[in-house]
């Protein structure tokens, strides 16, 4: 069951920024003063909530990965608008949507002329072909935001992870990206994609996993995107292990992605049209030898004893040796995984100093046996994008849970919306 507090029993919270050490860098002479910061509870009651999206009004548009896409109007009101395969009480369903592990209904986006044309696309995994792939769906919602119509599947083959009983790692739906952005500077969709644990995805030319897609609203590439020889004319990037966060800097409208590490290396990295990331997790490459699963992107195994720097050795986010070319991380985690999964630039003078720096939500994944992250960062990205010039944690001790979204709404405050349900208005008082 989903419900909104009302005004007279938000809770807001007083939030302070901590000296960040946790991507291993150095603290400046001089930290920027963090601003004074109130957080309200402003949605609960979801049901593994993934991706938020805004009119300007305050509209807001939502996704819970095994629910389906609901609505909130600036009233508080709370309308379901398309349900997945089997649940109720939405006002269309989609039998062929469906959720399992990190695959789903994850993000979504407003088209830019949403007024004129009242679109909105959506990410879901769908069975709707043999085999499963994830989806871009384009939806018109209706007048009165009671519903929506129109369906028309732009992109119908990004790789979706099915159970292969010999594979060691994870399970279905594993490593499925999921996070769309219209950029601010050129009009495009940005569609991030994850590797599936297949190594063969990440440095194909042809294949859609590992990427970031830059697409019109009809699903075809833009003109100006540089895939590699032979590739798909809808690929910006590639080269990539799992993204599911990506924000444009203002300014220039340069995007920027955090991607999940594995088990070390969490990154930042701002990117260039036609960039490699440089991750390949095929066998036999950079010295390596066979891997289970033909998938080295584990290997060799880490142990939980293992210090940052000991980890770092394994398995390069970024292979410079493979790929002396490819795009450098501007921020690396301090050599661990904790779930970058999301990001959003803060802009507004309310921000003081933190106007302008990117806001990554960490989903604090256990390593060792011990949860770690559950934060949210503020990183000071330098010029070039090519490094961060400090980072500051967030100190949210009465926000419990995973940071699976970060959206900047138009009043320019941040939405962070929490896995188990929640989401939360941060913003200067």
């Amino acid at each position: 069951m989903r419900f909104i507090k009302s005004r007279s029993s938000f809770q807001v919270l007083t939030i302070s920024a901590a000296a960040a050490g946790a991507a291993g860098l150095a603290a400046p002479a001089t930290q920027a003063a963090p601003p004074a910061l109130e957080a309200t509870e402003v949605v609960n009651g979801l049901d593994l909530a993934w991706d938020v999206a805004f009119l300007p009004d305050g509209t807001m548009f939502i996704t819970e990965k095994c629910e389906g896409l609901s609505v909130r109007l600036p009233s508080g009101e709370l309308k379901a608008l398309l349900g997945m395969d089997g649940v109720e009480g939405y006002a269309s369903t989609a039998d062929d949507l469906f959720c399992e592990g990190q695959a789903g209904m994850n993000g979504v986006a407003v088209d830019p002329d949403f007024a004129s044309n009242r679109t909105i696309y959506v990410y879901s995994a769908s069975k709707k072909a043999t085999p499963i792939t994830n989806r871009v769906l384009k939806l018109k919602v209706s007048e009165d935001f009671a519903n929506v119509s129109d369906r028309v599947d732009i992109i119908e083959d990004i790789p979706y992870k099915l159970k292969d009983s010999d594979h060691p790692f994870g399970g279905m739906g594993a490593h499925n990206g999921g996070r769309m952005r219209f950029s601010p500077g050129d009009g495009f969709l940005y569609v991030t994609t994850g590797d599936n644990h297949n190594s063969e995805l990440p440095q194909s030319p042809t294949l859609l996993g590992g990427k970031v897609l830059r697409i019109d609203g009809d699903g075809k590439g833009a003109p100006e995107n540089k895939p590699p020889e032979g590739g798909d004319v809808r690929i910006y990037t590639y080269g990539h292990r799992n993204v599911q966060g990506l924000a444009f800097r203002p300014g220039t409208n340069q995007p920027v992605i955090a991607e999940h590490g594995p088990w070390h290396t969490d990154e930042i990295t701002a990117l260039t049209v036609g960039g490699n990331g440089g991750w390949d997790p095929r066998p036999n490459q950079s010295g390596r030898g066979d891997c289970p699963g033909n998938y080295c992107g584990y290997m060799p195994n880490q142990n939980d004893g293992m210090e940052p720097k000991e980890r770092a050795v394994f398995m390069p986010m970024t292979d410079l040796k493979l790929y002396p070319e490819a795009m450098k991380p501007a921020w690396t985690n301090n050599g661990l995984s904790q779930g970058s999964g999301s990001a959003a630039f803060l802009e507004g003078e309310g921000w003081g100093d933190w106007n302008g720096r990117l806001a990554v939500g960490l989903m604090g994944i256990a390593f060792g046996g011990t949860p770690v992250g559950n934060r949210i960062d503020v990183i000071d990205l330098a010029e070039d994008g090519l490094s961060a010039k400090e980072v500051v944690t967030m100190d949210l001790p009465q926000i419990e849970g995973r940071f699976r979204g970060l959206t900047l709404g138009p009043d320019s405050a941040l939405y962070a919306v929490m896995e188990e349900g929640a989401i939360y208005r941060i913003a200067p008082k």
